[in-house]
């Protein structure tokens, strides 16, 4: 079922070119870290280890792409040894992404994240958090590793 459901997301990206465009202007000029209601591609969500019941949150996070940009020196010296290109960071952008979303809510666990869109300056991703104190999280004998490292 969940093939159906990722073959429907490709195809509503690419056959509806005007609404993939205006939401992905709605994107960019929102804020950079979104709360949803519910994940947006319920295939990669599942797959990941979302599951549709409370302490669950899915949040729709942009970090910018590219390398790294470094000042370029005052004093003089070869262009080459200015250490200004081909810089880049040891921490991929999805890291980077789970990261600022963990430390936005202190209180919830990163589960896990997956791509949502890319372009030329910004990748978007959904990370899905669980809240270990919550009951219905504590119960589920799948998601109990969470609750061990918050009681320790």
């Amino acid at each position: 079922m969940y093939r159906y459901i990722n073959e429907a997301w490709r195809k509503q990206w690419n056959d509806n070119a005007a609404q993939t465009r205006n939401r992905l202007v709605s994107w960019r000029r929102g804020p950079t870290i979104v709360r949803e209601e519910r994940p947006m591609r319920l295939d990669r969500a599942r797959a990941v280890g979302y599951k549709a019941k409370q302490g669950f949150v899915a949040v729709r996070i942009r970090v910018s792409r590219g390398g790294m940009r470094r000042e370029r020196p005052r004093s003089g010296r070869r262009p080459k040894h200015m250490g200004v290109l081909r810089i880049k960071s040891s921490v991929n952008t999805r890291i980077v992404a789970e990261n600022r979303v963990a430390k936005r809510y202190p209180n919830l666990k990163a589960l896990n994240s997956y791509v949502l869109y890319r372009d030329g300056k910004y990748a978007w991703y959904e990370v899905i958090l669980v809240d270990p104190q919550h009951p219905a999280i504590q119960s589920d004998k799948d998601l109990r590793w969470l609750t061990a490292s918050v009681a320790a």
